[in-house]
């Protein structure tokens, strides 16, 4: 009886999961269109590392069985751990008919700036996988200077299958790239933090000033009370 109890609020949750998924690819299918490309970026307010944009291209017509079940937990990555994040990547990139990853260096953030250098990747991700006739989803905004049909989606990693699954991949291939530069600038703490300004890893700039991976053009309370001249 026990065991029947401790399995209903796991069930509830594979319940949940599965109807969110369900909910991403209907807004995608209601767009009326066989090929939906969405995009979307990871560590863009984050003190160190690159930015990594993502844009995934489901073609909504030949998605198997098989695919749907492997995405059935599909969500805003977001609202998943860093392991079902883990899971899903791989089933991602069977399911997407492309994907293409994209990402901009610390040097190019500093020098081209944040926002620029954003628009920049996404458009570049896009620019990949689009083909005639797919619609481009972009979550929350519309890039200028993209040569395909567009659409901004406000929330759109919780609303569209595509830019939940871009979402996706940028964060993983971000987070994996930012774990194995941890083991050469340990002081900062990289492989916990990934580059997000948390008390520690402000305190650790505090103590040890600035990494090569640190974004000198990012306005921070840490960088204020440091010279980064050091």
């Amino acid at each position: 009886m026990s065991g029947a109890v401790a399995e209903r609020p796991e069930r509830r949750r594979r319940g949940r999961a599965n109807a969110a998924a369900r909910r991403l690819f209907a807004f995608d299918r209601s767009l009326g269109r066989r090929f939906v490309a969405g995009a979307d970026e990871a560590g863009r307010g984050c003190l160190a590392g690159p930015l990594v944009a993502a844009a995934v291209l489901f073609d909504l017509e030949r998605l198997t069985l098989s695919d749907r079940r492997a995405l059935a937990r599909l969500n805003d990555s977001k609202q998943h751990t860093e392991t079902a994040r883990e899971e899903l990547y791989p089933r991602v990139l069977q399911a997407a008919a492309k994907v293409a990853i994209v990402s901009r260096c610390v040097r190019s953030i500093d020098s081209g700036g944040l926002h620029v250098g954003n628009l920049d990747a996404l458009r570049a991700a896009l620019g990949r996988v689009a083909c005639d006739g797919a619609l481009c989803l972009v979550d929350g905004f519309s890039l200028p200077q993209l040569e395909h049909e567009q659409r901004a989606v406000i929330g759109g990693d919780a609303r569209s299958a595509a830019i939940a699954a871009a979402s996706v991949l940028a964060k993983v291939t971000r987070d994996r790239h930012m774990r194995r530069l941890a083991d050469f600038h340990p002081r900062w703490d990289f492989a916990t933090n990934v580059g997000y300004s948390t008390p520690e890893h402000r305190a650790a700039i505090v103590a040890h000033g600035i990494s090569p991976l640190h974004r000198r053009s990012f306005a921070s309370i840490a960088y204020q009370q440091l010279s980064l001249a050091r």
